[in-house]
């Protein structure tokens, strides 16, 4: 059977775009009670970008931390705070920021309908009711989190998104001049999230021609961005994050995500360095990828973290691999149905040791 999946249905791009907001979401206040929560991240606190959210004088901010990657514990934490605000529940919820802020406002418009901890969600399918209308308004470019189905979640046992149609956003504003102060390194960071995504799709066994689509404009993009220091770079990677999220929605991603989790859920490393420091040891799965990679990296003066792993205690070390081995869609996209003969335990081991 082919699935089904949902899509984002209202896009708005353009430099500038971040002043209709107000106007995007004005049809849902409907009644003076009505209110919006706005997830924010909290690096714009007091800079230009607060003065441009279109708050309301009823309306909420949560101001949000993204030293850590997203956890359910925090999800949930935010959750109650929203819903002691007011009696009634928003009527939309506004997720500003890179993908941790875009995962925190899925997950919380999903939690404000779904009874319980978000733990209970973590997976795929397992959400019941639609989430609150909610809106993505990305201001780094890579992660693919504004058209992605997933809310990527750290809980007590496991690193797993919230995954579902309920999940995808209803409305994403994609406004490139936002990603203009972008500091230099997270903007590598974040493209690379995007062009390892291609990567792993285009060379993977879900592939199929939607997927190659836009996995092969993405990666164009991708070089146009870190190859060729296009002139609209800010404009090429918006669009390529766009993409290459569309790429993986109808395949998957691969080993190198799959790996990352487990090292993200152990030491918390942010996903997008995450992701580069572990691809850069991926060259026996990746070879030309990794190979270009490595280019990428030189030109933009990258230096990744090393010996992460190497003096860890056992137990640490046995934990990544139990998290990453957990993901099986990514294994079976990467080496095939019969991938657990391949990737054994020790297998993953000694690629986790040369991190």
């Amino acid at each position: 059977m082919f699935r089904n999946f949902k899509l984002v249905p209202n896009v708005i791009f353009g430099n500038g775009c971040f002043a209709q907001l107000n106007e995007i979401i004005e049809p849902k206040r409907q009644t003076t009670d009505d209110w919006v929560v706005f997830v924010t991240d909290d690096v714009f606190q007091g800079k230009d970008l607060e003065k441009q959210v279109p708050v309301h004088d009823n309306d909420m901010t949560l101001w949000i931390s993204t030293k850590d990657e997203p956890k359910t514990s925090y999800v949930d934490e935010l959750t109650l705070k929203v819903k002691a605000f007011h009696t009634n529940l928003p009527c939309a919820v506004i997720g500003i920021g890179g993908g941790s802020s875009m995962d925190l406002a899925k997950a919380i418009s999903l939690m404000l309908t779904n009874k319980g901890s978000s733990t209970l969600y973590q997976g795929w399918d397992l959400i019941k009711n639609p989430a609150i209308f909610h809106v993505a308004v990305p201001t780094l470019s890579g992660t693919g989190a504004e058209v992605s189905r997933t809310a990527v979640l750290t809980g007590p046992e496991k690193k797993l998104g919230l995954n579902s149609d309920y999940t995808v956003f209803d409305q994403i504003v994609l406004d490139p001049q936002l990603t203009k102060t972008v500091p230099r390194d997270q903007h590598f960071y974040t493209g690379m999230d995007c062009y390892i995504h291609c990567i792993e799709s285009l060379e993977g066994t879900f592939l199929n021609e939607f997927s190659k689509s836009y996995g092969e404009k993405s990666l164009d993009l991708c070089r146009q961005v870190f190859l060729d220091d296009h002139p609209d770079s800010a404009d090429k990677l918006m669009m390529a994050s766009f993409f290459g999220g569309m790429s993986i929605a109808y395949s998957q991603v691969g080993a190198c995500h799959a790996l990352s989790y487990g090292l993200s859920y152990v030491l918390g490393t942010h996903h997008g360095i995450g992701c580069c420091i572990v691809f850069d040891y991926l060259e026996d799965y990746y070879p030309s990828g990794v190979k270009e990679f490595r280019t990428m990296m030189k030109k933009c003066k990258i230096e990744l973290p090393r010996n992460l792993v190497k003096d860890l205690p056992d137990e640490q070390i046995e934990t990544m691999i139990t998290v990453a081995l957990g993901l099986d869609p990514l294994w079976e996209n990467c080496l095939g149905k019969d991938w657990k003969t391949i990737m054994t335990r020790d297998k993953a081991k000694s690629l986790f040791l040369k991190i």
